[in-house]
């Protein structure tokens, strides 16, 4: 991969790296540099993909979450490959849940929507969560995403760039 990063305040998002994937989708044991909750299962199925079709763009796939001070790994982010041809992309993110209720997932959320609209390719980004899962609810709504449906399972939001 490239040396592609997003900063903020207090976060770095960095593209997985192989090695990195490997580690995450085969259990191996908690890294010192691993928040205790990582990885979650999500994180396990993101890496899976990721080693199965490592994307083209490290935009456009998988990033860890990082503390900026400790580069301590706290959670996952990311598109879920390139923009289609209407410009829109789909995205997830999760934390672990000792890192919960700090803003971690909002401020990289922005993060990643403003890098990604920074792309000229993006107009829209697609992201889902579960009916109870009401914190993801005001993370995505936070970044400014809105709800646009919802079906027995889900709730779907979008932003337009």
């Amino acid at each position: 991969m490239t040396s592609f990063s997003v900063e903020t305040a207090r976060l770095r998002l960095r593209p997985y790296t192989v090695e990195a994937a490997e580690q995450v989708a085969d259990g191996t044991p908690r890294r010192s540099d691993w928040s205790p909750g990582y990885p979650r299962a999500d994180d396990r199925d993101v890496a899976r993909l990721f080693l199965s079709s490592p994307p083209a763009e490290p935009l456009f796939g998988p990033l860890q979450i990082l503390l900026a001070d400790d580069e301590v790994v706290i959670g996952g982010i990311g598109f879920f490959g390139p923009p289609d041809e209407t410009g829109t992309v789909e995205m997830g993110y999760g934390v672990a849940p000792e890192a919960e209720g700090y803003g971690y997932a909002t401020e990289a959320l922005r993060a990643l929507l403003h890098h990604g609209f920074a792309d000229a390719r993006v107009r829209r980004v697609l992201a889902d969560t579960a009916h109870d899962n009401v914190a993801s609810q005001r993370v995505l709504e936070k970044a400014g995403l809105r709800r646009t449906s919802s079906d027995e399972n889900l709730h779907y939001y979008a932003i337009e760039g």
